[in-house]
């Protein structure tokens, strides 16, 4: 998220004086590049979070920016250098041209590499680059590597070839995790499902239709909506080349459970799932299972519970993304100020998930 946009989401917390003046006694570096404050006796601003001598408030005054700061007579503290990129920022690029070295590099670069060019210690790169991006480099690279993979099949190419393009030396790694990676076999991946048996069924709940469809590994889809046939669509566009087989009395007994799940989902459902994404979307569905029944999280908290809390926007999209409705639980991710967005099945359907499970608290 750019600092404008980190700035507008956040700067509600401080928009008081009062508020901000509990950010500066506590040294809150969520406020830093906020707001900035300056004191009349020495004539220095500063950033927030800056450790120097706490001021008298009597002699403190407020500013949003550096140069309203300096406009007032105030020059930069030279401890926290507020006129200057913060640590923050600077870790960030850092990481930011890392992560720029590893994908448009054909071989990872290793680690003792990488830390030289950002000019730190191999020990404090891997801590810093994994606390930024929720990654360690080697399995960023792992990421990058099978998304790479991912479109060369999806354009068709040989998967051998696809694999020696991607920057593996050879396919026996890619091999080894590519079920896992991609949620399906390579080839099976470059044909959208072609040679995967989909079972599926379409029954009414009390929230409309519903479609639920398994692979031989779990559910991979549970699809809320009005019209059934859209629901088939969705599937079909999602496994085009895929043979969808409707399901027999043995599945009939999922799309059950499902349904009881949907009408009290505090009974929980004991099916395995198939869950298909990128590395980031898995990271972020993951987290999404982990709120309990009842209980709801920002959008914001969920970025910071996946250790990437300026990616709100990417997590957004990721819980729009997400087919498997209700058992990976979207539904449970609001607005910060806990109003209820958007949900891919209907804001109403998202409201009457959340007052079900929270009926029996």
């Amino acid at each position: 998220m750019s600092m404008p946009a980190r700035k507008q989401e956040i700067s509600f917390r401080y928009a008081t004086d009062d508020e901000r003046w509990s950010a500066v006694r506590a040294r809150d570096a969520n406020a830093d590049d906020v707001f900035y404050y300056a004191v009349r006796t020495t004539g220095v601003y500063c950033r927030p979070s800056c450790a120097a001598r706490p001021a008298n408030r009597a002699n403190v005054s407020f500013y949003t920016t550096t140069t309203a700061a300096e406009r007032a007579g105030f020059r930069p503290c030279k401890r926290c250098k507020p006129d200057q990129a913060s640590l923050r920022e600077r870790h960030a690029q850092l990481i930011a041209d890392a992560c720029k070295a590893i994908e448009t590099q054909e071989e990872l670069p290793n680690l003792e590499a990488l830390a030289d060019a950002a000019g730190l210690s191999r020990f404090h790169f891997h801590r810093l680059f994994k606390r930024i991006t929720g990654l360690t480099p080697k399995a960023y690279a792992n990421a990058h590597r099978t998304q790479r993979v991912q479109r060369e099949l999806a354009k068709g190419a040989r998967v051998t070839d696809a694999i020696y393009a991607a920057g593996y030396n050879s396919n026996s790694p890619f091999y080894a995790s590519s079920t896992r990676s991609l949620g399906m076999r390579p080839t099976e991946y470059r044909s959208s499902g072609r040679g995967t048996a989909i079972r599926f069924a379409v029954a009414q709940c009390t929230l409309g239709s519903l479609l639920v469809a398994a692979s031989d590994k779990g559910v991979c889809s549970i699809l809320l909506g009005d019209d059934p046939e859209a629901l088939v669509r969705d599937l079909q566009d999602r496994f085009r080349n895929a043979e969808l087989i409707g399901g027999d009395r043995a599945f009939e007994r999922w799309v059950a459970k499902v349904v009881g799940f949907i009408e009290a989902p505090r009974i929980g459902l004991d099916l395995p799932l198939d869950v298909r994404g990128t590395a980031f979307q898995q990271r972020v569905w993951e987290a999404l299972r982990k709120i309990p029944a009842g209980e709801t999280v920002s959008y914001a908290d969920l970025a910071k519970r996946i250790g990437l809390p300026t990616a709100t926007r990417a997590v957004a999209q990721a819980c729009g993304a997400n087919p498997i409705a209700v058992a990976i639980p979207c539904h449970r991710v609001v607005r910060t100020d806990g109003s209820l967005s958007g949900y891919r099945w209907g804001v109403e359907r998202k409201k009457e998930l959340l007052a079900r499970e929270r009926q029996h608290e």
